[in-house]
């Protein structure tokens, strides 16, 4: 980790803390360390789980795309790669960092970096899809709840959607239509031009262009994998299921029995979309913000709403960061990279 990174991390914490603080300005504290006291320790434990194997099925996908053409990766490299994903997605603006943290990683473990920049590719297509899926399914069931209680909200959830949409349509866009995206592309940089100097304006086009290129020949080889795509879809689904179960478990710990599950689980998708808008690292300030507000009508006093976001935020954020920090002094195995095939005799 550059020290830029943990100069980064510390004032993240920091942040995190004084939120927490601000949350806490106007509420009984002595109500919510009773509220502690009388958290049932078993479903916070449920919940302490699910983020557990949100990370675990993520793991499992890491290894069934890198094992899907030959290479080996052990489980130990495997567990690796999501926990340093979190670390830096939790220190970059829109989780920016994850991707080139994971193909760091995955170098390390002796995959080559086309091989694992491919990976990550895959990855990264399915596990946008699934998200945007998620959110169409959420949106039916949990939007008029939305617009009914904070309706101002909902224009936050429905641009975060539109930006995952137009990541999935870009996508889609390059694999299916390549020359008519990058003259697209060509346009969209015309403009541009005329507010950057001629050796930036070039570096961009080309780094544009080689990313494309890239991403298409991917693309093609994707294609023909289309099981291989099926089976971390599925993988994906419950990565992402047992994420959004965790307020839910959460609520049960604090005494709320009677919650909806759909619903809850429907909201804290949508809380998701929030999230992803705000370009501070984590989406701090927008995330505890999103849980307390869409949260509020599902418990019954402020203290047990400040624990809720509290416990929530622990857990979604700060359990991956401070876990991936772990995760990079683990050195990699690089020994017997390549799995053995079997032969008929």
């Amino acid at each position: 980790m550059s020290r830029k990174n943990k100069v980064v991390l510390v004032i993240m914490i920091m942040v995190g803390i004084l939120i927490f603080g601000f949350s806490l300005r106007n509420v009984n504290l002595n109500q919510v360390a009773r509220d502690i006291v009388h958290l049932n320790v078993g479903w916070m434990f449920a919940a302490l789980i699910c983020i557990i194997l949100y990370l675990g099925f993520e793991s499992v996908a890491t290894k069934v795309l890198v094992e899907s053409n030959g290479d080996k990766l052990t489980w130990k490299d495997a567990i690796r790669i999501p926990l340093i994903e979190q670390l830096f997605n939790g220190l970059t603006p829109f989780s920016s960092g994850g991707q080139p943290a994971q193909l760091v990683a995955l170098m390390q473990s002796g995959i080559e970096g086309g091989r694992a920049s491919s990976v990550l590719l895959m990855k990264f297509v399915v596990f946008q899809s699934m998200v945007v899926i998620n959110f169409i399914f959420s949106l039916l069931i949990g939007f008029q709840y939305l617009e009914e209680k904070i309706r101002f909200l909902s224009w936050f959830v429905l641009f975060g959607f539109m930006i995952h949409l137009a990541v999935i349509i870009g996508l889609l866009m390059i694999m299916y239509w390549h020359n008519f995206t990058k003259r697209l592309i060509s346009l969209i940089f015309i403009p541009i031009k005329k507010f950057t100097s001629e050796e930036r304006y070039n570096g961009w086009r080309v780094s544009i262009d080689q990313k494309v290129d890239s991403f298409y020949h991917e693309s093609v080889r994707m294609k023909t994998q289309w099981r291989l795509l099926v089976k971390v879809s599925v993988i994906t689904f419950f990565q992402l299921l047992f994420y959004y179960l965790i307020p839910y478990f959460i609520l049960l710990a604090l005494g709320r029995t009677d919650v909806n599950i759909v619903m809850v689980t429907c909201l804290h998708v949508l809380i998701f979309m929030v999230i992803s808008l705000f370009p501070i690292p984590g989406g701090a300030g927008g995330a505890e913000y999103g849980f307390s507000v869409i949260f509020s009508q599902f418990v019954g006093n402020s203290s047990k709403l400040v624990l809720a976001m509290m416990l929530w935020r622990l857990l979604t954020y700060y359990f991956g960061m401070f876990a991936g920090m772990f995760a990079l002094v683990i050195k990699p195995n690089k020994i017997n990279r390549v799995k053995k095939i079997k032969t008929s005799e």
